[in-house]
């Protein structure tokens, strides 16, 4: 079983088990086999540079280098996505209605995710003695991630609290995915908005009494999922994350990872490109243009969140070959001395399934509490 650190341990849960308390060596004993990639994806892929170079094309050989090259990487893509406004220090939560749902309470909220914006969401708190771990849930809507809608199996927030978490769920920037609205003078992309958004989040979770700051999580399904990928990587004081089939690294032949699209990394003020892949009709616009450009990809966020654990819970979207992709993130992770921080499970459809989502739970079970 990995060494307990101060927030940082692995564990990926096939098996069903019930709500409640499961012993972590009998966990792990059963799951530890499935922190392995396939024999056929043990080799890192050749065709993405590896985060273990500077810029300058110095070998990273220390965990004192891969200090100074994080940061580098972190500025790079700052530079690229653009600046995000200062996060908040003690973002604005007001309830709005309170009310009692089997073993926890529900609050609906308007929660200040920005200078001059807010949103609405749900807090939801279960029964019990506090200080809990919390899981941040983004999605479309709040209602879905609360369990008040009628789309099963992404109602992560609502089973997480039903398993002793605190949980916080809103929805995107000004209602709609497409045309998120951000703060005014904001300059950064809007996925990287998003993982903004996500920064105040944190905030204004770790500033409950009722949370443990140092146990606070996030997950995401699809377009949460890509908002989880980005918020995680870009923010480190969440201590591990979950992504539900975003698209783990740029993939033009398919539809759904779709991060040349304006609403995510193709803002561009002076184009607007047709929806849909990338072709001569539809080209690369915005940040993503000048990412493709560089040759990166988004491997280089997932070296950002070394040590700490994340699960890829893929879908048609990741499937197992993306653990080449992946074998970055390893490396970066025995170079600090650290294994089985990074998990995948692999479901062939896009949306979660019930053995899919218990996966995500135990997962959080494991490493928060």
């Amino acid at each position: 079983m990995p060494v307990k650190g101060s927030h940082v341990r692995w564990c990926l849960i096939l098996a069903f088990w019930p709500i409640g308390n499961v012993g972590a060596e009998e966990l792990w004993e059963a799951l530890a086999p499935l922190a392995r990639p396939p024999a056929e994806f043990k080799d890192a892929a050749a065709d993405l540079r590896s985060p273990l170079r500077f810029n300058d094309g110095r070998p990273v050989a220390t965990p004192e280098q891969w200090r100074e090259r994080r940061a580098e990487i972190l500025a790079d893509w700052h530079a690229i996505l653009g600046a995000w406004p200062p996060v908040l220090e003690k973002p604005e939560m007001q309830t709005l209605e309170t009310s009692r749902r089997e073993t926890f309470m529900q609050r609906r909220i308007r929660l200040e995710i920005g200078p001059g914006r807010y949103g609405m969401g749900y807090l939801l708190v279960p029964d019990g003695e506090p200080p809990f771990p919390a899981v941040f849930v983004p999605f479309y809507d709040p209602e879905t991630s609360v369990g008040l809608a009628d789309r099963p199996l992404r109602d992560f927030a609502y089973q997480l609290t039903r398993r002793g978490f605190v949980t916080l769920s809103i929805g995107s920037p000004g209602g709609d995915a497409r045309r998120p609205v951000l703060s005014e003078g904001a300059q950064c992309q809007p996925l990287s908005y998003l993982a903004y958004v996500a920064a105040n989040a944190w905030q204004a979770l770790a500033a409950l009494p009722e949370v443990d700051q140092r146990r606070i999580g996030i997950v995401g399904h699809s377009y949460g999922g890509k908002w989880a990928l980005f918020a995680s990587c870009l923010w480190e004081k969440y201590a591990c994350a979950v992504w539900s089939d975003p698209g783990i690294v740029f993939d033009e032949t398919r539809g759904s990872i779709n991060y040349q699209e304006p609403w995510y990394l193709g803002f561009d003020p002076a184009v607007t490109r047709k929806p849909g892949k990338v072709s001569k009709e539809s080209p690369r616009t915005g940040a993503y243009k000048q990412l493709v450009e560089q040759g990166r990809n988004l491997h280089e966020l997932h070296a950002l969140m070394a040590p700490r654990p994340f699960l890829v819970s893929g879908g048609a979207e990741d499937p197992p070959k993306r653990w080449a992709a992946l074998q970055h993130t390893l490396a970066v992770n025995r170079l600090l001395g650290f294994a089985d921080r990074v998990a995948m499970s692999n479901r062939e459809t896009h949306g979660p399934t019930e053995a899919s989502n218990e996966q995500i739970y135990h997962f959080f079970e494991f490493w928060l509490k």
